[in-house]
């Protein structure tokens, strides 16, 4: 089966998607000076764009594992999450504290997909 890697560059690629399955990660990258608010809404703006990519959207996500630097945040986080998924779409999710690669993020999520018929195989 073909690997298909959107954007690839050295040291990653956008999305790559395996046997009809997209995987790619978000962090906030227009605003660090945003609030976790702010920030979660940036990564899920962007994780629409990459879902566009693969012929897929917000509906096709299987699961997501969220990164955040504080547990305080994690009802801000919510509250834009909830409101971005409609009744009976949200994914599987797992949320984990960590130290992120850079010290303005205060949110990072790694998404799995269902991708469109064009990569299936």
């Amino acid at each position: 089966m073909k690997i298909h890697r959107i954007n690839p560059a050295q040291r990653w690629s956008d999305v790559t998607v395996f046997n009809g399955i997209a995987h790619f990660v978000e962090v906030p990258e227009s605003d660090l000076t945003a609030d976790i608010a702010g920030q979660t809404a940036q990564v899920l703006k962007q994780a629409e764009e990459m879902l566009a990519l693969v012929a897929s959207d917000k509906t096709r996500i299987l699961s997501v594992t969220i990164y955040i630097t504080d547990f305080a945040n994690l009802e801000a986080l919510n509250s834009v999450w909830d409101a971005w998924f409609e009744a009976g779409t949200a994914p599987s999710r797992a949320c984990v504290k960590a130290e992120l690669a850079d010290p303005g993020y205060l949110v990072e999520m790694a998404f799995v997909a269902a991708a469109g018929e064009e990569f299936q195989s």
